[in-house]
């Protein structure tokens, strides 16, 4: 399927989603949220993605809400502003609860709503060409609906320093407050990246959606709740045809058929 504000591509159980509007650097608006929604939708039956890396064209990975718009928003009754929110809102819970593994492949500067999409990811790769801010103070408003995934990531104390402040920080910063999992050189980041890909194509491709669905759901409950809750995933996991093979394989010394390609 074709769409006008990202680029889709699907190999070999990769599905790269490419924000592609360098020439606002990547800024979100609307049309870009809903195409978000759908692909993250679409991939989220597609039985031959196995991982998802997202990341934006050209310098940027996303510079977050777009200034045109922002005039329209600016003229929005409550009642549009709410409509228009939950479509953000939507978007960024279907990247956080896609059930394959995700990856921000952090290009360039990440802003904003930006940083919200690093956020959601399950790994997030940042060169050394990358920046962040969470400037929403700066014009008279807050990270709303990014707060519960960055609050998540980073913990309350970090993030009371960069809400409040909306400094601009270096990767070197986001990695000490756990925003991304590494900060690479710009010429080694696709190198980087697709060692990722390659460890979590090692992983049971069920496995690591109940792994995805076991840090939803356990973070939630107390500790009763989670005691029975995980005696029912992993009984129901180690009868299933996966988790069969991946025994067997690991006995037997041999790679499990997921692992072959």
């Amino acid at each position: 399927m074709a769409y006008e504000t990202i680029l889709l591509e699907v190999e070999q159980g990769v599905a790269r989603v490419t924000l592609n509007r360098p020439e606002v650097r990547n800024a979100f608006d609307d049309r870009m949220l809903r195409e978000l929604l759908e692909v993250f939708s679409e991939t989220k039956v597609r039985r031959d993605v196995r991982v998802v890396v997202l990341t934006g064209s050209g310098t940027s990975f996303c510079a977050g809400a777009d200034l045109n718009w922002m005039r329209r928003v600016k003229e929005y009754t409550y009642e549009e502003n709410l409509r228009d929110s939950r479509v953000l809102a939507d978007c960024l819970y279907a990247i956080y609860s896609c059930p394959r593994p995700t990856i921000a492949r952090v290009n360039g500067p990440a802003i904003g709503g930006g940083t919200g999409l690093v956020a959601v990811c399950d790994i997030a790769v940042a060169s050394t060409e990358a920046r962040f801010s969470f400037s929403e103070v700066k014009i008279g408003i807050v990270p709303a609906c990014i707060s519960p995934y960055v609050v998540r990531r980073m913990g309350e104390g970090a993030c009371r320093e960069f809400f409040l402040t909306g400094e601009r920080f270096t990767p070197e910063r986001a990695l000490g407050a756990r925003l991304v999992n590494t900060v690479v050189a710009p010429e080694v980041l696709d190198e980087v990246v697709q060692e990722q890909i390659d460890q979590l194509m090692t992983g049971g491709p069920r496995a690591l959606e109940v792994c995805k669905e076991l840090l939803h759901k356990v973070a939630e409950m107390n500790l009763k709740e989670g005691k029975s809750y995980t005696v029912e995933v992993i009984a129901s996991l180690r009868t299933s045809e996966e988790a069969q093979e991946g025994m067997a394989a690991y006995l037997e010394k041999r790679k499990p058929d997921w692992a072959k390609e």
